[in-house]
């Protein structure tokens, strides 16, 4: 009878093995069955790739000031995308400067993604007054504009990336945390839910195995759109003198140094401008290509 049994659940894990892979496949079917999202994947595979292999792709020093008569530059064979007002290679600090990005966005996106998981699923697991409490805090902190409460977060913490990081992480924490319960809430009234309840399953088993695994969708499609959104509100926050400081190659740092200068050399602000853009463009595409391909009711 053991032995039955023994062999009935392993049949049953080898066919749940089975489905979560053919699940899997048929996500990246419908994936690389999007354009758009083929072209923010790219973006950002490149983006990674440029932010890895850095040192042995950039022509030159990113943080070392060059020579006086190399100020502001325009592209040439020499320097590809210009010189910035110390005379450094704005296609050096642009290379370097992508690996900032990419910090500060999984940072940030891993900050609120961790707390606003945890706050979200005890709200809408538990419900009641905890549900009413968490979720008045949470409207509480949306009422802010997302970009004043950074400002706010990072004026108490003081000017520096890792501060902007925590601030985007706090200012997000919300976007999580609704999403999350809204999931929450749909998936422990189902009857495998139950079952574990009936069995005398305890809630941070319930909780971690059987609920959060089936609202990994929505929290994927937002990370992969919200790593695009930090990498913005960092840059708003170095350009307004609150991230990055010198002599660090980060994107919106090195607007913010050239902006004084866009009539005489545009390309100084032109060029860190579009690697913002690109970056924020790939995030968004390839977001909108998993939302439509983990989003069952999008079935084609």
């Amino acid at each position: 009878m053991q032995n039955m049994n023994l062999q009935l659940e392993t049949q049953t894990e080898v066919k749940d093995k089975a489905t979560k892979s053919s699940l899997w496949l048929e996500t990246l079917r419908r994936i690389v069955a999007r354009k758009s999202a083929m072209v923010g994947a790219f973006i950002v595979f490149a983006l990674i790739f440029v932010a890895m292999f850095a040192p042995y792709l950039a022509p030159y020093h990113p943080t070392e000031d060059g020579k006086l008569v190399d100020r502001l530059k325009p592209p040439s064979a020499e320097h590809w995308l210009g010189t910035d007002s110390l005379g450094r290679d704005i296609l050096s600090r642009i290379i370097f400067g992508a690996r900032i990005s990419i910090q500060v966005g999984i940072i940030s996106v891993g900050i609120a993604m961790s707390i606003g998981t945890l706050v979200g699923a005890v709200a809408g697991y538990y419900g009641g007054w905890i549900d009413l409490v968490v979720m008045r805090l949470i409207d509480i902190m949306m009422a802010f504009p997302s970009i004043l409460l950074a400002i706010a977060i990072t004026a108490v913490l003081g000017p520096s990336l890792q501060n902007a990081m925590v601030a985007i992480g706090i200012v997000y924490i919300p976007t999580y945390a609704r999403i999350v319960r809204s999931s929450v809430l749909s998936v422990k009234a189902t009857e495998y839910v139950e079952a574990a309840k009936a069995i005398g399953a305890n809630d941070f088993r319930i909780i971690f195995k059987h609920v959060l695994p089936n609202c990994i969708a929505p929290i994927i499609v937002q990370t992969t759109m919200g790593i695009g959104t930090a990498i913005l509100e960092a840059a708003g926050l170095s350009f307004l003198g609150l991230g990055a400081r010198p002599p660090q190659p980060e994107w919106g740092f090195m607007l913010a140094n050239a902006r004084q200068f866009i009539r005489n050399a545009p390309w100084a602000t032109v060029f860190p401008g579009l690697a913002i853009m690109l970056t924020v463009l790939g995030f968004n595409l390839l977001g909108d290509g998993l939302r439509d391909a983990l989003d069952p009711r999008l079935k084609e």
